[in-house]
């Protein structure tokens, strides 16, 4: 028998499986050589057993999945695991008084618009809410998610060592599994807090449910109590703003996924810093990790976002004008079909300073994913509405939603003289695009033959 050279030999390098080397020492690393409750503080998860348990468990989850892709049901377990905490509760006495307030709401709101025919609100609990909207944040969040995991990959393959790389290459699936699942697990903090400060299915600006009015009775006590009102009047203007907001989009289908196809426009042009997560590592001791506040740090706080590009800050000054002029037309139809009650005004201004300012889930989304949640000139988008329904009335004001091309721009947002003289049927004044277009046109008649009279061109 002819003698077995090294390289022939069952143990040889080239039958080695990358993919499974990888997961066996990821495994042994998740196994041994790391704290659970330092990896939970590092990707922001309390210091509680159960969660750390589960954080483990889904880690060791990731690296046996065939899949190449994030499992956002790991948000979902999350969220439920953060609301279980604190679900709340509420008498049936409460929850008939939100019917009442919405069914009165109803009728006040069928005097300020014809826009909509939903006159009917679900009362949810923070786990339906969290459950219900999970699907959209996910898709707000995913191409954020992709790239994080994305520039994981790059950043070991970039670190690695020559003799490493062959390993990496081959198991990107594992690492993009692993750094998917991290992310996953933080979004789902932050949707399960969300659940605990939300008042509505409309409350956050973005169309989170599909052609549906609902309300969070649970978290409507402590908004009640704070402002010293009663509760029957604060229930009331919000169940007319829900109201105002669902049968908007119920009534121009375009505009949901107008507005979500312009969230993902701007997140799918998100990067990570790739520098920065080398950073990063080249800091933190894996095999220590007694201060995980580093980590921790750079994931909630944005930092691994690079700032804004100039085509992300069009894209996201789009998605803003829309999302104003939704919430501006909500805030004026709210104001006007609310004139009967005597503390509305009171109610509007503390509700749209709480808009304003978010909480603290809030702005724990918006440095995960690098997108605020809250209109920014709600206040001149309101005015503009305001303008408009005085100029030509509610029916011509509520026409510009018929189509995404009549959609008011930000410069109308400014100046509304060029919208009401549309809606009253005279010839605006030509803004800059027209007199682009002119000269476009004029220049290409100018460079046209011209015709002799005997028919000849010159």
């Amino acid at each position: 028998m002819a003698d077995q050279s090294p390289d022939q030999g069952p143990d040889r390098d080239d039958d080695r499986d990358p993919e499974a080397e990888l997961r066996d020492m990821l495994q042994q690393f998740l196994g041994g050589q790391i704290d659970p409750q330092q990896l939970g503080a590092a990707a922001g998860i309390p210091a509680d057993p159960a969660l750390l348990q589960q954080l483990m468990a889904q880690l060791q989850s990731a690296l046996q999945r065939t899949g190449d892709g994030i499992d956002w049901s790991v948000a979902r377990q999350q969220a439920l695991q953060v609301i279980s905490r604190d679900p709340g509760s509420v008498s049936a006495e409460e929850r008939e008084a939100v019917q009442q307030a919405a069914r009165l709401g109803a009728i006040w709101l069928d005097e300020a618009t014809d826009i909509g025919t939903i006159s009917e609100i679900t009362l949810l609990s923070r786990q339906q809410w969290a459950e219900a909207t999970m699907p959209v944040w996910q898709e707000m969040s995913e191409p954020v998610a992709s790239s994080i995991a994305d520039a994981l990959t790059d950043a070991m393959r970039q670190q690695a060592p020559e003799e490493a790389q062959e390993m990496i290459a081959g198991a990107s699936r594992l690492l993009r599994n692993v750094g998917g699942t991290l992310f996953a697990m933080q979004l789902g903090q932050v949707v399960g807090r969300l659940s605990s400060e939300v008042l509505s299915g409309g409350d956050v600006g973005f169309p989170l449910l599909d052609e549906q009015a609902a309300m969070l009775p649970v978290n409507l006590q402590g908004l009640a109590e704070g402002l010293e009102i009663p509760a029957d009047q604060v229930h009331i203007w919000l169940a007319v703003r829900e109201l105002g907001h669902a049968r908007l989009f119920h009534h121009a289908k375009w505009l949901r996924l107008h507005v979500l196809s312009q969230v993902r426009e701007y997140a799918e042009g998100i990067r990570i810093d790739v520098e920065r997560l080398e950073e990063l590592a080249a800091d933190l001791d894996m095999s220590d990790l007694q201060n995980p506040e580093a980590l921790r740090e750079a994931l909630s706080s944005g930092s691994l976002i690079p700032p804004k590009t100039d085509e992300q800050l069009q894209s996201l000054a789009r998605l803003e004008t829309t999302i104003a002029l939704v919430e501006g037309w909500v805030d004026a139809v709210t104001t006007e079909a609310t004139a009967r009650l005597p503390r509305r005004d009171a109610i509007a201004e503390a509700v749209r300073r709480r808009r304003a300012t978010g909480g603290p889930a809030e702005r724990a989304f918006g440095t995960l994913v690098g997108l605020e949640i809250r209109p920014r000139r709600l206040r001149e988008a309101s005015a503009f509405w305001r303008q408009v329904t005085e100029a030509v009335g509610a029916e011509a004001r509520d026409s510009l939603w018929a189509h995404p091309d009549l959609l008011p721009t930000s410069d109308d947002i400014d100046d509304p003289s060029r919208i009401i003289a549309v809606l009253q049927g005279g010839t605006p004044e030509p803004d800059d695009v027209d007199r682009a277009l002119e000269d476009l046109l004029a220049d290409d008649r100018d460079d046209r033959p011209h015709e002799r009279e005997d028919g000849t061109a010159d």
